[in-house]
């Protein structure tokens, strides 16, 4: 029987969706499904979830259910970590007191001096769970799901043992939009090779039966339907030739074309049809209109129906493990993974997103070479700003972290060098009760 730990298992959506996915493996049918949070009403929810799920696929799997993290993690072969560090209270000051100063922010999760406290705050509880994975299950296969998935990810590979890799579904999602637009058969006849950091990686191939679909991609994106759709991703693609994986509304945060004054945001953020088209703190207020409860309805309904999916999706979760420690079919996918020769021309050492192969011997990732300097350069920025805010975190030192807002391109765009200065100390100040290494 293996067993497979989820720590911030409250995370409703991830932990059904991969639960479904790990028992619909032969190899992992009777496996432990180990559930673990500190909030217990949540907790209470997901576990019967699971078992639902469960009693479904009539699976000979077995649940348990602890606030106690040695306990879920004790002899683990895989682990997946889901967490939120604080709540709306504290996540609004990283968009409201950016927003004084005339950073608009959309998510907020990822980088800028939003994505930048983001991390402050959680890699502390994150190197906390990953020190009792050393303690209690050294030899598993550790799966982070939680944001900034890069800084978070190039951290916990350099400060522990751990076998451990960070998962977006951005690239495989983005790789099903294209297939979608252009009326190519995704699982059929879509390859690609996608590399860069997290939110920030392009397809450098998309090919369709083995031939080249960028010039069909751009007749596709040049219809004004598709166009609508991701303006902001579609306006990269157009300029820069190769198309970016995440939203549009995170990549409007992450350069300094399109939120830097209020008509950009007007003709480039606010009209998309896609997911999260750019509008102004759009997961904050996701997060502020569920504070009434309204998240215990949704799961309700969940648990009240007859029957829920139990087939298989598409997050690389299960298929990892299933690699790894499974019946060992080797599965290729887009992993966070340090850059030690696999990047020619970004940071060695930085967090990239590449190919990686996982099977019997672990997690092998796949050279790449150099990205087309065209986009080396943004991702380049991207990457040396969070190198830098990671060498501030371990070094305890607020002046790195204040130079890497300060470099941060959307930030440097709006505000001047006091500004930057006054917005840094000022969000220091809003998060003092989780800094406390900061002095």
């Amino acid at each position: 029987m293996k067993k497979i730990a989820f720590i911030g298992a409250g995370s409703f959506g991830f932990t059904r969706t991969l639960v479904k996915d790990i028992l619909t493996f032969p190899a992992f049918a009777d496996c432990e499904v180990a559930l673990m949070d500190i909030n217990t009403e949540r907790l209470d929810y997901v576990s019967r979830a699971v078992r639902k799920i469960i009693a479904q696929g009539n699976y000979p799997a077995k649940v348990t259910v602890t606030t106690n993290r040695a306990e879920a993690l004790s002899g683990a072969d895989g682990v997946l970590i889901t967490i939120l560090a604080s709540g709306p209270r504290i996540f609004r000051t990283d968009i409201e007191i950016p927003k004084k100063y005339g950073v608009d922010t959309n998510i907020g999760d990822t980088r800028g001096p939003s994505g930048i406290f983001r991390y402050l705050r959680t890699i502390t509880p994150m190197l906390e769970i990953c020190r009792d994975i050393e303690k209690y299950a050294p030899n598993a296969v550790v799966l982070n799901y939680t944001n900034p998935m890069a800084m978070l990810c190039r951290t916990l590979q350099s400060e522990t043992k751990l076998n451990i890799t960070g998962l977006c579904h951005s690239v495989q999602g983005t790789a099903e939009m294209l297939a979608r637009w252009i009326g190519a058969d995704y699982e059929k006849e879509v390859t690609y090779l996608c590399a860069g950091i997290n939110h920030q990686a392009f397809y450098l191939e998309y090919k369709v039966n083995g031939a080249d679909a960028y010039p069909r991609i751009r007749e596709a994106v040049a219809k004004p339907e598709i166009y609508n759709e991701e303006i902001v991703r579609n306006e990269m693609f157009r300029h820069f030739g190769l198309y970016v994986t995440e939203s549009s509304g995170h990549n409007s945060e992450y350069n300094a074309w399109f939120r830097k004054r209020p008509d950009l945001i007007e003709k480039y953020c606010t009209h998309g049809t896609g997911w999260n088209p750019g509008v102004y703190a759009y997961i904050l207020n996701e997060y502020l209109s569920r504070e009434d409860g309204s998240w215990q309805k949704d799961i309700d309904d969940y648990l009240n129906q007859e029957t829920v999916d139990i087939a298989r999706g598409r997050e690389y979760a299960a298929y990892i493990f299933n690699g790894v420690f499974g019946d060992n079919t080797m599965f290729q996918f887009n992993g966070n993974v340090r850059n030690f020769g696999l990047i020619d021309n970004l940071p060695p050492g930085c967090c990239v997103e590449v190919p990686v192969v996982a099977c019997k011997e672990g997690i092998r990732p796949i050279h790449v070479g150099p990205l087309p300097k065209q986009v080396a350069i943004l991702v380049g920025t991207s990457a040396q700003i969070e190198e830098l805010t990671v060498e501030g975190y371990l070094e305890g030192d607020r002046r790195k972290i204040f130079h890497a807002v300060l470099n941060d391109p959307l930030t440097a765009a709006v505000c001047s060098m006091q500004e930057i200065s006054d917005m840094v100390d000022e969000m220091f100040e809003a998060n003092r009760e989780y800094l406390g290494r900061f002095k």
